[in-house]
């Protein structure tokens, strides 16, 4: 592979195209569409409302609940209908992510409920995800420390990457992805996977790389956001 030349003819430092939608849900309290490349992404969130069973309840915050669908027919070797381990998995992963930066603790006894569902896939699904939730709860209103961008950076060989794809991802060669969510608000990252080996050198350079681009995903959410609902302000 080129250095400066992927598969698909990106720089190596380049992210797939990104779109927003926003309030594509309209019975959901706040939701949004994220668009990375072949990647689709929809959100949607329920709540603040009373948690039951009650014994679930927390006394002086609420929960961040999280579902992560990938739809059975978002890939090309279709999905068996139904939560798989992976969903699971990747469901705990957003929640984990987007639960710091949520003022929890001013819902006691309360739930948020984000469902996250992946029409199209194309790699990055957990980062598209991420992405739409933080969108979406932005869209309902919920109080946050900040929004947050989520992407994978990594490593095809020697060469570090920003958001793989799916043929990257499956480079006969061996591909480390590093999915990172970042909250420039907060300067902390709330979620760091690595999947494959990588040299120190490039883990710090990835790193680096992934937290910049995550900057620009939340400042196109912002964008996006401010457009929604102050017809274009930036102020």
């Amino acid at each position: 592979m080129s250095k400066s030349i992927r598969p698909d003819g990106r720089k190596v430092d380049e992210m797939r195209e990104a779109k927003i939608e926003l309030g594509v849900i309209p019975n959901a309290n706040g939701s949004a569409k994220f668009t990375m490349g072949k990647t689709v992404a929809i959100a949607a969130v329920y709540g603040p409302r009373e948690l039951h069973p009650r014994r679930n309840q927390i006394a002086d915050k609420g929960l961040l609940r999280c579902n992560y669908d990938l739809m059975s027919f978002s890939v090309s070797e279709r999905k068996r209908p139904g939560p798989s381990r992976r969903d699971k998995e990747l469901s705990l992963v957003i929640a984990n992510a987007l639960s710091s930066l949520v003022f929890l603790d001013k819902f006691p006894k309360q739930v948020i409920d984000v469902f996250v569902e992946i029409p199209q896939a194309d790699a990055g699904t957990r980062c598209a995800g991420i992405c739409a939730a933080s969108l979406a709860l932005a869209d309902a209103g919920i109080p946050m420390r900040g929004l947050t961008g989520s992407v994978s950076a990594g490593a095809l060989g020697e060469t570090v990457v920003i958001d793989l794809d799916k043929e990257e991802e499956d480079w006969e060669a061996g591909a480390t992805d590093m999915p990172v969510t970042y909250c420039p608000k907060t300067n902390l990252i709330t979620s760091l996977q690595l999947d494959g080996e990588i040299s120190k050198k490039n883990f710090f350079n990835a790193l680096e790389l992934a937290i910049g681009k995550a900057k620009e995903l939340t400042d196109m959410q912002e964008k996006a956001l401010k457009e929604n609902y102050k017809g274009g302000s930036e102020e």
